[in-house]
């Protein structure tokens, strides 16, 4: 007698989304691994969708026309529902009904996530607690059919530790989450003063030496970071083969201030801007990712929207998209 229970109807959709939604992770793999698809494609950050007041993630991707997401995972593992409820705004990676309940609303609503963020800290004094929860979320991650998870090279007290003690602490961590985790990149974000430092970034990927570990791109913050604009390009350039994930933003400074060395952040709020807007020739940065065999999505991540109103909000989402799909 063959005692194993039968399948119910829900575990066999969550089953079918998850396997749909694995598939087309496995196609959008870079020159690192196998890519199946010819091209890239646009993305939005969640939180950056949001600012649009949307009732939902779905609501906002069918407004600015697309499909495809990046969730911010907070640091009780939740992520915004895709279609939230009165009872379940927000599901928790650390709960298998809830990444069932996520998987679902992907698969239903035709909709697929890209990449999750992470806000991890290597400088955490629970480190092996730390290490854990993030090897958790790249799991839930590949279960949910993401490629890439962004992570951080920012770590609690950081800034007081040697740059190399500072390096092997980052590379222990994540060699130990690659060890226990397949199928899905990391890609470390160039933000901060010294995660826009393009050596201190390819110091600790070369530490690592895995395949899996990379760059999430920010097109823009290199550029916050005081570097001229024709070094900027370099830079992107540069790193253009180890992109394992994008964001996209834009800024734009006064004609005489593009080609000087200005000071990290030299007033961000007054000069960043819509993503078409810019000093940034993103067609031009999109070519290196073509050129290094990138076939991931762009991600807008657009932090002049605060600025505005919600229906102006909206309408530079809308805007972003179009612009990023006619480089492609």
């Amino acid at each position: 007698m063959n005692n194993k229970p039968s399948i119910t109807r829900r575990e066999m959709i969550v089953a079918t989304a998850i396997s749909g939604l694995s598939l087309a992770a496995a196609g959008t793999a870079n020159a690192a691994g196998a890519p199946a698809r010819s091209k890239m494609f646009v993305s939005v950050r969640d939180e950056m969708l949001m600012t649009g007041g949307y009732a939902s993630i779905a609501e906002g991707l069918k407004d600015v026309g697309l499909s495809a997401i990046e969730m911010a995972v907070s640091r009780d593992s939740s992520v915004r529902a895709i279609t939230p409820t009165a009872d379940k705004p927000r599901l928790f990676l650390n709960s298998d009904e809830d990444v069932d309940v996520l998987a679902e609303q992907l698969a239903s609503t035709h909709t697929r996530v890209t990449s999750l963020l992470i806000p991890n800290n290597f400088g955490a004094k629970e480190l092996d607690a730390e290490v854990a929860w993030v090897v958790r979320n790249v799991q839930m991650a590949g279960k949910l059919g993401a490629s890439a998870v962004r992570i951080d090279s920012a770590m609690e007290g950081g800034r007081q530790l040697p740059v190399k003690t500072r390096q092997e602490i980052f590379s222990r961590c994540v060699k130990k989450i690659i060890s226990e985790t397949s199928g899905v990149d990391l890609g470390i974000e160039n933000h901060g003063v010294e995660g826009n430092d393009p050596d201190f970034l390819l110091g600790l990927i070369h530490m690592v030496g895995s395949k899996r570990l990379g760059i999430t791109m920010d097109m823009g913050n290199f550029y916050w970071a005081g570097y001229p604009i024709e070094e900027l390009y370099t830079i992107l350039q540069r790193l253009a083969p180890y992109a394992k994930h994008t964001h996209v933003k834009n800024i734009g400074y006064p004609a005489e201030m593009r080609n000087t060395r200005r000071q990290a952040g030299y007033e961000y709020g007054k000069y960043v801007c819509p993503i078409a807007d810019g000093d940034i020739d993103l067609k031009r940065v999109i070519g290196f990712l073509r050129a290094a065999g990138y076939r991931r999505d762009l991600c807008i991540e657009d932090e002049s929207l605060s600025r505005y109103d919600e229906q102006t909000r909206r309408k530079h989402l809308r805007e972003a998209a179009a612009f990023l799909a006619s480089t492609l």
